[in-house]
């Protein structure tokens, strides 16, 4: 389970810090950050798929990435005794990303390359990359460090070997040296990253696929976009929680059910409603309906990962089925650490009432902070220099 997220130079968030426990809640205004929080994350877990790199450049390169703002903003810029201005840059330019854990930690540090005659001058470097046990880095606690091209793990009697000299620096070694020879801590923590799960892009539309029929193969974890959310919900009725899911959707539409049709083996998602004399379809279904469907696919999943992440759940959601959506977030935190990334109140208050850990953004001179922080309450953190 993470306890820290650390996010440095990553758009608005200039050097964030964060608590993590076991059910999160990361609210605030539109602008606020939330957005960036969640596409820090979403790079986090790109470096144990190789993509790290290739999603920078989707979103327009490590430049179109970085903080925006000045190198550091001093107290009388924050007492607005002064204008905010640029300065003369003092450190390396860099994106850096890590958490912590009760386990093992992780951190990347990202730049550009020296300059050169390359066609790739915007390719961003990977220029260091840390794993260390326990929630704080230290040297006595660094297990394997990478250092430009150069990779070293240190072994079980505290002796340090080198295990790559010429490490490409678009690769990261989280893909390229794990294995369970070398690195087994590394493969554990790659395959516990690997298995984050991130919901944002369902589709409810009418085109959307989870309106119509799809060959069914056992499918205890649902696609991002839902297209198999009949086989999903399947699967949990034969392995996993069935008595959950009629529960999770009795909740939100008393005396409906859930029910999948099988045509030589293409399913269809059904459902059950008070006072209708037959059973609606996918196709009929509302786009609040069937999206709350895919979320509770999601949430029941007979595999629950490590981590799973929502990003505005709420979206085309009647205020009504917030509260039942809240239920079903905090059932399923019993067994996955969860982040709520979401603006909604009703869904907001529901969480709160349940303790979660809420964590509530601002942006102060272009700088995504959190309410009521300050250097004593944040979590400790330390970025190793390059």
């Amino acid at each position: 389970m993470l306890s820290t997220l650390a996010i440095s130079n990553y758009r608005s968030l200039r050097n964030l810090v964060l608590p993590i426990q076991r059910l999160n809640l990361i609210t605030g205004a539109n602008g606020s950050g939330k957005s960036n929080v969640y596409r820090a994350l979403r790079l986090l877990a790109d470096t144990a798929q190789g993509r790290v790199v290739s999603s920078l450049a989707r979103e327009g390169g490590l430049q179109s990435t970085l903080w925006a703002g000045p190198e550091t903003i001093s107290r009388a810029v924050r007492r607005g005794e002064h204008p905010v201005q640029g300065t003369v840059r003092q450190k390396p330019v860099s994106l850096r990303l890590g958490f912590a854990s009760e386990d093992f930690g992780y951190l990347i540090d990202l730049g550009l390359p020296p300059p050169g005659k390359s066609a790739f001058s915007l390719d961003p470097e990977i220029k260091r990359e840390c794993i260390w046990h326990g929630p704080l880095a230290r040297p006595s606690t660094v297990l394997t460090e990478r250092d430009g091209c150069v990779v070293r793990i240190r072994s079980e009697q505290g002796e340090w070997r080198v295990v790559s000299h010429n490490l490409s620096p678009f690769d990261s070694m989280m893909t390229q040296i794990a294995d369970p020879r070398n690195g087994p801590e590394m493969l554990t923590l790659r395959e516990s990253i690997r298995a984050w799960r991130f919901y944002d892009h369902f589709r409810t539309d009418s085109d959307a696929p989870a309106r119509s029929a799809q060959i069914g193969t056992r499918t205890p974890v649902l696609a991002n976009d839902g297209v198999d959310i009949a086989a999903a919900i399947q699967t949990i009725r034969e392995i996993g929680d069935n008595e959950a899911l009629t529960a999770a959707v009795g909740d939100a539409f008393p005396g409906g059910s859930l029910q999948v049709e099988n045509n030589s083996g293409w399913l269809s998602l059904q459902m059950k409603q008070h006072g209708l004399l037959r059973p609606l379809s996918a196709a009929e279904l509302s786009d609040g309906t069937l999206r709350y469907v895919l979320l509770v696919a999601a949430l029941l999943t007979p595999r629950p990962p490590a981590l799973m992440v929502l990003n505005e759940p709420e979206t085309s959601l009647h205020p009504d089925l917030l509260a039942p959506l809240a239920r079903l977030i905090v059932h399923a935190s019993e067994r996955s650490q969860i982040i709520v990334v979401t603006h909604s109140t009703p869904l907001i208050t529901a969480l709160a009432e349940a303790g979660c850990n809420s964590i509530t953004l601002e942006k102060r001179f272009g700088e995504t902070t959190v309410v009521g922080a300050d250097e004593l309450s944040n979590p400790t953190w330390h970025w190793p220099s390059r």
